[in-house]
């Protein structure tokens, strides 16, 4: 049976531990050879970053979020034991972990070292599709020649260059689709290496439960419970025709993925739709000098993403939610493309004024979308406000003074509020 050490790299035959090296890290499995599709997550990587650059914590729970009216961004797996999970609410997560060591998101450091993992992922095949800083699919298809080895085998050396080179660990699914790729990431983490092969889909899938498929939540789930489905076992009693009449296109869907079928392929230039920030407060406020200075930090760091990433955006959205969680929306086409914060933020404080005094408020948030490239931003002159080129040629001149010394070299007085 074909088998790979995880730790030596060394194709071996099966067996509890590798006779090279000793280590127990041996896969095994009837078609590890054979299957190129991928999904690569990262372990708890918001929290593994922290603990990597910050060995104090390496043993504590660690939870990224902020606030007792926020919510888990994620958890380290020390703080899961506890029963703490991502989108939780922070006051909840506190309660099940209360020495739990709070951490805000740095979402600059988070992105910059998902570029370099994203950089190894590319050595090993032009087609990787992020789904987020933390996670994409790789398709690893007639790769074999070109390295050398089989995908199994660069997978793994892709997670030990992860751990040797940036401190950081992932898991690793490997299968024939996509759809299982990402199942079979989720069967063995940390540090995971889980295959599901084309002979065993069938067996592998009967009595698993459908929350198993990615975007079943809650109300996906109710409306299946109340038609009787809750493994694929009862998903294959049903005619596609009765699934697709009953619901809709993701009927067909359920169908087909309930025998492990899924021709979606790997999309390797997926376009982004949109780069937004938002914050859930401590406490509700009404206050106009608290927003405006939270408003204008968002707008910060929608640009700061826009400039890394070498985009633009022609729609500035605005997203409020009210005490008693009522969201209100509002968005404005500029009239041409603009990464630059400045003008993110007068457009959103344009829209809020628009708003009125509809608070006390609980979140705050503002995007940009409609993106295209960098250079076809900020080209035009606002003749309306013959300030806003000087103010743009000053940021650029922030960014490059932040660039040299530190994201805090530099800080505006409305930032301070």
């Amino acid at each position: 049976m074909p088998a790979i050490c995880r730790d030596c790299l060394k194709q071996v035959e099966h067996g509890s531990r590798c006779p090279s090296c000793g280590s127990p890290r041996v896969k095994s499995h009837p078609e590890l050879f054979d299957l190129t599709i991928a999904h690569m997550d990262c372990d708890a990587f918001y929290a593994s970053v922290e603990k990597r650059d910050n060995p104090e914590l390496a043993d504590k729970p660690v939870i990224i979020g902020g606030g007792k009216r926020g919510v888990v961004s994620t958890a380290c797996y020390v703080a899961r034991i506890r029963g703490v999970r991502s989108a939780m609410p922070m006051f909840k997560a506190l309660q099940l972990c209360p020495d739990a060591v709070v951490i805000k998101p740095r979402m600059s450091v988070y992105a910059s070292v998902s570029r370099e993992i994203r950089a190894l992922m590319d050595e090993l095949t032009p087609d990787v599709e992020p789904l987020s800083l933390d996670e994409a699919f790789m398709d690893l298809s007639g790769t074999e020649r070109l390295h050398g080895a089989p995908p199994a085998v660069m997978l793994a050396r892709l997670v030990k260059r992860m751990k040797d080179e940036l401190g950081l660990t992932g898991s690793i699914g490997l299968s024939h689709n996509k759809f299982l790729a990402k199942v079979a990431s989720d069967l063995d983490k940390p540090r995971g290496f889980s295959v599901i092969g084309k002979a065993e889909t069938a067996d592998f899938l009967h009595d698993q439960p459908v929350r198993l498929i990615w975007g079943i939540g809650p109300a996906a789930q109710e409306s299946l419970d109340r038609a009787g489905i809750r493994t694929f076992a009862d998903l294959l009693r049903w005619e596609q025709e009765a699934l697709t009449a009953r619901f809709g296109s993701m009927g067909y869907r359920l169908w087909h993925l309930a025998r492990g079928q899924d021709k979606r392929r790997v999309l390797a230039h997926e376009p982004m739709k949109s780069i937004s920030n938002e914050t859930t407060f401590f406490e509700d406020t009404a206050s106009i000098d608290i927003l405006d200075g939270h408003l204008w930090r968002m707008s910060e760091k929608v640009a700061d993403r826009a400039k890394a990433k070498g985009l633009a955006g022609r729609v500035v959205t605005l997203k409020l939610k009210r005490a008693n969680h009522k969201t209100i929306t509002r968005r404005v086409s500029l009239r041409d493309a603009t990464q630059i914060a400045d003008r993110i933020y007068r457009t959103a404080r344009g829209l809020f004024d628009q708003v009125g005094d509809q608070g006390p408020y609980r979140l705050l948030g503002c995007g940009l979308s409609d993106l295209c490239a960098e250079d076809q931003a900020d080209i035009s002159g606002d003749l309306l406000d013959p300030g806003a080129a000087r103010r743009s040629q000053a940021e650029r001149a922030t960014d490059e003074i932040r660039r040299r010394f530190g994201s805090d070299a530099i800080v505006k007085g409305r930032a301070l509020r």
